[in-house]
């Protein structure tokens, strides 16, 4: 954007969200695979609707008996996620919803590529960075996302038993000089537990989680509140509305401030340049912002099925930056392998850390010490810096 004034919107949905629950189920059979071999490939797609789930797609392990003894699994893999998600609604619950696995081998044509190290595909992939916020994401989306994980976490630890799984967020972010300044409507949707249950009483619950998790100041009586503004909201999950792997690609990445590319993350290994080349870009973003080369930063990269070399990188600063963009730019594959096995390789991602990475965001989080979101790292900085 090149305007200093606006407001900008962003949504995010919670972890019982029908779509998201099936993000986590597909990730969470990918780490399922992984554990049983870092080199597994995984492409899993996952539908809920009311009163079942169907498992599709692609897998592969070099072992043909253990994958046999894993695709056993697949039933209990998927329950258990949808009973830590809380799932135990009459028409829809993990001990009683029917589980249909399809999941067959990966195809010979699409493995030869891959298997010489080329990528698994040819596509885009965009990564974005900005100093906006402490974790350098779009204000929007991280706020967004902030709101339904604390909701989560009151849910889940019983603090709030009267909120049920499904939720949808979404904030509006005022711009001044082209920084975020305030908040101008606040949309809440949350399941509940009872039919009784109006938008004023929902409000008077989630009301003191949504201000703790907002900058202070940035809530005024000018502020809309839409909390649950149709109403009641208990019917909710797959028996409410269908779900599938993939929807949701704009919360998982940076809420419509950024490009995307267009490929889902959620049920595919590393392998996959849509996921793993994604997570690429925005590490390179975030360590150019972070090593004060930009205030805001967007990087492109491309790639071909069974070609090593990224095709090209991009990168637009916006006209924030602090040196010659064209020097950064160069600098990039200087300070990183970005073929398909070099990003593997540098963020380590040949594990089960992908289960965690379903619900809020791919992006703006901690890395963990078992190496989950590594991405999310800046240890390029001073490499960068000394190239350009």
């Amino acid at each position: 954007m090149s305007r200093d004034t606006y407001i900008f919107t962003s949504e995010s949905v919670s972890e019982g969200h029908p779509d998201k629950l099936c993000d986590r189920i597909s990730d969470a059979i990918l780490d399922q695979l992984l554990m049983a071999e870092p080199n597994a490939r995984v492409a899993c797609e996952t539908f809920a609707t009311s009163g079942l789930v169907v498992i599709g797609g692609e897998v592969g392990l070099s072992d043909q008996e253990l994958l046999k003894n894993y695709m056993g699994r697949i039933g209990q893999i998927a329950r258990d996620c949808i009973r830590d998600i809380g799932y135990e609604q009459e028409k829809f619950h993990w001990n009683t919803c029917h589980v249909l696995n399809f999941l067959h081998e990966q195809s010979a044509h699409i493995a030869q590529g891959v298997d010489k190290d080329g990528a698994g595909d040819q596509g885009i992939m965009f990564g974005h960075a900005t100093n906006e916020t402490p974790e350098l994401m779009p204000a929007p989306i991280q706020y967004s996302h902030a709101i339904l994980r604390r909701l989560a976490q009151v849910r889940k630890d019983g603090t709030e038993p009267t909120l049920r799984p499904d939720a949808k967020s979404q904030i509006s972010v005022r711009y001044e000089n082209g920084k975020p300044v305030g908040v101008t409507s606040i949309v809440l949707s949350t399941q509940h537990e009872s039919e009784f249950q109006k938008s004023d009483d929902i409000r008077a619950i989630v009301e003191p989680y949504i201000r703790e998790v907002l900058p202070s100041d940035w809530i005024t009586e000018e502020t809309e509140w839409w909390v649950n503004p149709t109403g009641t909201f208990v019917i909710g999950g797959p028996d409410g509305d269908a779900g599938l792997t993939g929807r949701k690609i704009i919360v998982d990445t940076y809420g419509g401030a950024a490009p995307h590319g267009g490929g889902a993350f959620s049920g595919k290994d590393p392998t996959k340049v849509d996921r793993s080349a994604a997570y690429a870009a925005r590490y390179v973003a975030k360590n150019v912002v972070a090593a004060g080369l930009a205030e805001r930063c967007t990087v492109q990269l491309s790639y071909a099925i069974g070609v090593a070399k990224p095709l090209s990188i991009y990168l637009d600063t916006y006209g924030t930056e602090t040196a010659d963009v064209e020097a950064i730019e160069r600098a990039i594959p200087r300070v990183m392998d970005l073929t398909p096995r070099g990003i593997r390789t540098h963020l380590d991602l040949n594990k089960p850390i992908y289960e965690r990475t379903a619900a809020y965001g791919h992006f703006g989080r901690e890395p963990e010490a078992d190496g989950g979101f590594s991405w999310e790292k800046t240890d390029l900085v001073e490499a960068l810096k000394k190239e350009v």
